[in-house]
């Protein structure tokens, strides 16, 4: 006899408890898992595309993000390094892990393993269609397994910012 998470959402349960022993018991797990169940899950990154050559695409995206205060730390050639490393083909992949200096000292000040974590990843790659996608990580999604509301508020701001580069893309 118990409750038990068996759901891909944190707040859905199933129970074993008798409906007619534990009646208002029953109804609000049951009222909690209709609300939660209607929740999407969250994802971890914001996308759009873009009709323009590659490079032109990392040009753009690399002024984007300094516009809103992110430099780009490094660049990760991703389709180099495969090639190199194991000699397989893969469509043009690059990260770019960028940085808002101000917004990683107020994080590392709350959390000094948030370092695990940053930068903030964005990637330009082309698709199977031949169109140049970009996305950026979402912050917040990846905060969410750190107990620390400060980082959450960090998070939510960055986030903000992250989204409307890529929306003004």
């Amino acid at each position: 006899m118990g409750c038990y998470n068996d759901a891909p959402y944190p707040f859905v349960f199933s129970c074993s408890l008798s409906k007619t022993r534990f009646p208002l018991f029953w109804e609000a797990l049951q009222a909690i898992n209709s609300l939660t169940e209607k929740i999407p899950p969250m994802s971890y990154h914001f996308t759009t595309t873009l009709d323009l050559p590659f490079d032109a695409a990392i040009e753009k995206v690399t002024a984007a993000l300094a516009d809103i205060g992110f430099g780009v730390l490094t660049t990760i050639d991703v389709s180099a390094t495969l090639k190199k490393r194991l000699d397989v083909d893969f469509p043009p992949y690059v990260i770019l892990g960028a940085c808002n200096p101000g917004f990683a000292y107020k994080a590392l000040q709350l959390e000094n393993k948030i370092g695990t974590m940053l930068p903030c990843n964005v990637i330009v790659q082309q698709n199977e269609a031949g169109k140049i996608e970009v996305s950026a990580v979402d912050p917040a999604a990846s905060m969410q397994a750190i107990d620390n509301t400060g980082l959450g508020d960090i998070a939510g701001s960055v986030r903000k910012m992250l989204q409307e580069m890529i929306n003004g893309l």
